[in-house]
């Protein structure tokens, strides 16, 4: 009976547990705005609108879902960050390292990504409309629709 009860259960903890999202980890948002390094911080859904985060380190950094609207990230170290669905509308991402950067399903829609390293970035379903990309390094990198952006070669349209 207890074996039974237990084959019943799993399946609706995984169910549950599925559905659990976890937000920004509060001492690490401060970290952030206050020092401009956190690397391998959780800031998934961080609202961090406007942020001026030039030359931030946050490498390795959980960013998934993050609001990074009109941010000022130029410069700064986003190599290998998880950037899954977050919201780049309209931020300042020139000369930032995206190298192996998730940018999956991403909002980067008339971002400034001149001179930006994003070689081997997951770009899967992201969107450039508007972007820059001019000098930007796109080496290996893997979809994205660029459709409306400028500076991409023909082959990324």
């Amino acid at each position: 009976m207890k074996k039974i009860l237990i084959m019943m259960m799993i399946p609706i903890m995984v169910g549950f547990l599925g559905n659990v999202t976890f937000a920004a980890n509060k001492s690490h948002v401060k970290q952030l705005k206050k020092t401009k390094r956190c690397p391998r911080c959780n800031l998934s859904r961080a609202k961090l609108d406007g942020a001026r985060l030039t030359r931030a380190k946050l490498r390795g950094a959980n960013l998934s879902g993050a609001k990074l609207k009109s941010a000022k990230l130029r410069s700064a170290d986003l190599r290998r960050t998880n950037l899954n669905r977050a919201d780049l509308r309209r931020a300042n991402l020139r000369s930032a390292k995206l190298k192996r950067a998730d940018l999956r399903n991403a909002n980067l829609r008339g971002a400034n990504l001149r001179g930006a390293d994003l070689r081997g970035a997951n770009l899967k379903g992201a969107k450039f409309k508007g972007a820059n990309l001019r000098g930007a390094n796109l080496t290996g990198a893997t979809g994205g629709n660029f459709k409306g952006a400028r500076g991409v070669g023909k082959k990324w349209r």
